[in-house]
């Protein structure tokens, strides 16, 4: 029954989009940049935070502002998001991730957050120990929703990109797994709505982890 389960981590394993949002208003307060709605910034997650910041406030300030956007951010994350880690993971997580792990599946993480960000949360959380990779935005030439996060995880786990599953709930998730010729599962609970999520036609779409879980083990 072996094969890759591909996760991503913010609005999937992690409830942190709100506190992303307040991240980033921070993050622009301190550079002294414009300031973006809130529903704005949701728009922006699942993206690499330099496209996030460039599709933000890109357009309206000097370059040297929109270079020290993400070293802000990423500071400002570390402080105020990471302690809370462990109280922010979905229910369900920390049992269906066992229960994955121990019917023999791998699991990885792909996610458009800096490698070293994302193994900084998964330890908080304390489910990093759960994944045989973790796979950041920095890491791939062209992330999501580019096929390569998911192609290189399911070549380093020395399977076909057709074995694997990718969880995720945004449109890149979904859309990078269709790219990569990958199944994929849909979660409603995180950024994009089920309309969205029905528009980049998702093998299977669920309303909580558990039933991820569930759909998961019963794939062919």
């Amino acid at each position: 029954m072996t094969r890759p389960v591909l996760f991503d981590l913010d609005g999937t394993l992690v409830d942190t989009p709100n506190a992303i949002v307040e991240n980033f208003t921070a993050t622009l307060a301190e550079l002294g940049a414009p300031a973006a709605s809130p529903e704005e910034i949701r728009s922006t997650i699942g993206l690499p935070l330099e496209k996030a910041f460039a599709q933000l406030i890109g357009a309206s300030v000097p370059a040297a502002t929109l270079d020290a956007a993400v070293p802000c951010y990423q500071r400002l994350y570390r402080e105020q998001i990471v302690p809370k880690a462990k109280s922010l993971l979905y229910p369900g997580v920390v049992d269906g991730l066992a229960e994955l792990s121990e019917a023999g599946l791998l699991l990885a993480i792909a996610t458009s957050k800096h490698t070293a960000s994302a193994e900084v949360l998964l330890t908080a959380a304390g489910i990093r120990d759960r994944f045989a990779m973790v796979v950041g935005a920095d890491a791939v030439t062209e992330p999501k929703p580019a096929p390569e996060t998911g192609l290189l995880i399911a070549a380093e786990l020395g399977h076909p990109a057709a074995r694997a599953i990718m969880v995720g709930d945004t449109t890149h998730d979904i859309s990078m797994a269709h790219n990569a010729g990958m199944r994929s599962v849909a979660v409603t609970y995180g950024i994009h709505s089920p309309g969205q999520l029905a528009a980049v036609r998702p093998t299977w779409t669920v309303r909580d982890f558990p039933t991820a879980v569930e759909r998961i083990l019963r794939a062919d």
